[in-house]
């Protein structure tokens, strides 16, 4: 218990230290439940929003994210034993010898993404030996805010602070996650989510060439807003031909510009080139997917300025822009696949409704689309009368009001 996160650290972090503090010593019980007296030392990961950016990473454009105050909690203490044991609340036990990590079978859920992990710390030159972990969550699954990745930040905090003094630097962090989905969870997952989870606070990333990584000064509280994530109801499980379809698009417009990503070329040479470029394709959806990563790279700059400067009333302007642009122009709000079922666009249609009667606010689609989330940015006077008018659509339990959270993935008791 001596470790125990101390009450000016929560409200740190959590803005309050009551809730937070019971979190923890739950964490404390259940860690001694399962692993025995140990000295335990305690850790957070927030899970992470994209705010502008939508689709544009794997073309070499740019993002500003955001860790959110939703966050996953753990409890670790080396053991001394050659292998990793951890439990997520409501879930069996994991345990991973880490000589024998790389024969862990892939695709087997949260055991491959931790056996991908101790792999990925080997090949990068880190350390990592036994310990054993109690893990909670409030990070919301299979809606767009990155519980995978919150729990990969988790999992690299404890390893850097139990093993390596610290010394893993964000972008090994992430690029650990990275290489555990893409190489255990065989999924091509970019930077942008570890790096949103493990960084705290808002961040433009570039991904042009190597991953360029700025943080902002941004507060949607300071502002007078909450941002209110908001589940529709769909899962993305039969999509994959819908997402990949929107890089592979992309790809095509960036070769028959002689290029191999769009961020290799420029708006006014494609704009030029766009009557050759649909009579080689026959794809005016491809085309039309090209203008929205141009438009969206300028429209990530323009926000990140504004969010910088407090500029409230151009952040609205940009996000609303975006999120139009994602439903009209990139086409990641609806299913081709099921054209009757369009839970998104039909949330955001309710939302545009209630924000034009307040005449404030804006909301987009959410991460990847198709299905899943939308983002709402709402008065803060107005949020509990929002969250009330979308959850007679889409059920209480599916609104999320939250905050931008300037603490990434850390040890909270050093």
């Amino acid at each position: 218990m001596s470790n125990m996160p101390a009450k000016e650290v929560l409200e740190r972090v959590y803005g309050e230290s009551e809730k937070s503090g019971k979190r923890f010593l739950h964490l404390a019980t259940r860690f001694a439940e399962n692993f025995g007296d140990a000295k335990v030392e305690f850790f957070t990961s927030p899970g992470r929003t994209e705010m502008i950016g939508n689709h544009t990473d794997h073309n070499g454009g740019k993002i500003v994210a955001a860790s959110i105050s939703l966050d996953t909690i753990g409890a670790a203490a080396a053991n001394g034993t050659g292998s990793i044991r951890i439990r997520s609340e409501g879930y069996d036990l994991i345990d991973v010898e880490i000589a024998a990590a790389s024969s862990v079978e892939k695709k087997s859920g949260t055991r491959a993404l931790i056996a991908g992990m101790i792999e990925a710390i080997g090949k990068f030159g880190f350390v990592v030996d036994g310990f054993d972990a109690y893990v909670t969550t409030e990070v919301i699954a299979a809606a767009g805010v990155s519980s995978s990745a919150s729990f990969e930040m988790l999992f690299c905090a404890m390893v850097n602070a139990l093993f390596n003094e610290n010394k893993m630097q964000l972008s090994d962090c992430a690029r650990i996650g990275q290489y555990a989905e893409n190489n255990f969870w065989m999924k091509s997952s970019g930077l942008m989510d570890q790096m949103a989870c493990a960084a705290g606070g808002a961040i433009l990333l570039d991904f042009a060439e190597d991953i360029k990584c700025e943080k902002i000064d941004a507060s949607f509280d300071a502002l007078g807003y909450d941002m209110v994530i908001v589940n529709t109801g769909k899962g993305h499980g039969d999509l994959s031909h819908e997402y990949s379809a929107v890089p592979g698009e992309m790809y095509q417009v960036a070769g028959a510009l002689g290029v191999k990503r769009l961020c290799e070329s420029s708006m006014e040479e494609f704009i030029k080139k766009i009557p050759e470029i649909t009579a080689v394709l026959n794809n005016d959806r491809a085309v039309l997917r090209a203008l929205h990563f141009y438009e969206e790279n300028r429209r990530v700059e323009e926000a990140a300025k504004a969010l910088a400067k407090g500029d409230g009333a151009t952040v609205l302007r940009l996000l609303t822009e975006s999120g139009n642009s994602s439903w009209k122009w990139l086409q990641n709000c609806m299913s081709k696949s099921n054209e009757n079922d369009q839970k998104v666009a039909l949330t955001l249609a309710l939302t545009e409704l209630y924000l034009g009667k307040i005449h404030d606010g804006c909301c987009r689609v959410h991460g990847g689309g198709f299905a899943g989330v939308i983002l709402a940015v709402v008065p803060k006077d107005k949020t509990a009368e929002y969250a009330d008018y979308i959850a007679a659509f889409v059920g209480k339990e599916n609104v999320y009001p939250m905050q931008i959270r300037q603490t990434g993935a850390v040890c909270l008791s050093r």
